[in-house]
């Protein structure tokens, strides 16, 4: 059966069962998703280092997993009011004009971005390390769905009213963060949610529930964009940037049922339970892109 026997993907250039990537996707997904996470940064070292792939085509690969996988679970969060719309807002405003800077300096200065993956790492080993400290210190309540109520928002101030708390945050202190965020996601193809899910979470001490739904579509719409500059952006016409479209579908629909199976695994775990499997998966992917450069 074809599904069992060695597959190429000639885009990418490489070879492996039909079965395995839609597998691996949904095993990583569905663990790491209940913390507003896609698993698209896993994913990427995974691609480089297990499959192979390693052309500037690898990052845009990524965004179409993240575009297949994200709605179904997204749609979740919506129907059960469990999403911040004007966080959601926020990390667009400043993730959307990061991206078209993050795929130009991973075209032109960044085809083998070894030293990039160390920064990012870095970054990442910080909001990991910040998130287990929150989730020690966090008490283990009964876990329960948190819908959001009211939502305002001015310039320097932003609140969302949920049944148990009114949470307060500073909309700056999301904008900044959310533009660095799109230069790094569209540089190395993730949609951001790896590094602002832990960072709202870990320093601006917002509720995991409330944060999820939010960087989920924030990472869905941020990939549709990034995925069109890479597969029909200015620098397209070179096959290695091109996105593996099959390879990235593949990927995305085990995304997709592991993301479904997420938004149902959150509101049955505690905050504290995400916090610490949010900065496991996080401080484990750092330590590998801190690391690369000793790699061989």
């Amino acid at each position: 059966m074809l599904l069992f026997e060695p597959f190429h993907f000639p885009v990418s250039n490489i070879d492996t069962y039909l079965f395995l990537p839609p597998l691996i996707m949904f095993i990583i997904s569905s663990i790491v998703s209940p913390a507003g996470v896609s698993g698209a940064f896993i994913l990427l070292p995974l691609q480089m280092s297990i499959f192979g792939y390693i052309s500037p085509g690898v990052s845009g690969t990524n965004f179409i997993y993240n575009i297949t996988s994200i709605p179904l679970g997204s749609y979740q969060y919506i129907r059960e009011k469990r999403i911040s719309w004007t966080l959601l807002l926020l990390f667009l405003i400043g993730t959307v004009p990061g991206i078209f800077f993050g795929y130009w300096i991973r075209i032109k200065y960044l085809p083998n971005p070894m030293y990039f993956k160390v920064f990012v790492g870095i970054i990442l080993f910080y909001l990991g390390v910040r998130c287990l400290m929150d989730a020690f210190v966090s008490k283990n309540t009964k876990p329960k769905k948190i819908k959001v109520l009211q939502e305002k928002l001015s310039l320097l101030a932003a609140s969302i009213s949920t049944p148990d708390a009114k949470i307060n945050y500073n909309p700056i202190a999301v904008l900044v963060p959310s533009l660095l965020t799109g230069v790094i996601g569209g540089a190395y193809g993730i949609g951001g949610g790896a590094i602002m899910s832990p960072y709202c979470v870990a320093v601006l001490k917002l509720p995991v529930q409330v944060v999820a739904g939010a960087t989920l579509i924030s990472t869905w719409i941020s990939s549709i964009i990034a995925a069109c500059f890479y597969g029909f952006g200015p620098f397209s016409s070179d096959p290695s940037t091109v996105p593996d479209f099959l390879l990235g579908l593949l990927f995305g629909l085990g995304g997709m049922a592991g993301i479904y199976v997420g938004t149902k695994l959150q509101s049955k775990l505690p905050a504290s339970i995400i916090k610490f499997i949010l900065g496991i998966a996080v401080s484990l992917i750092a330590i590998r892109y801190i690391s690369t450069p000793f790699i061989r």
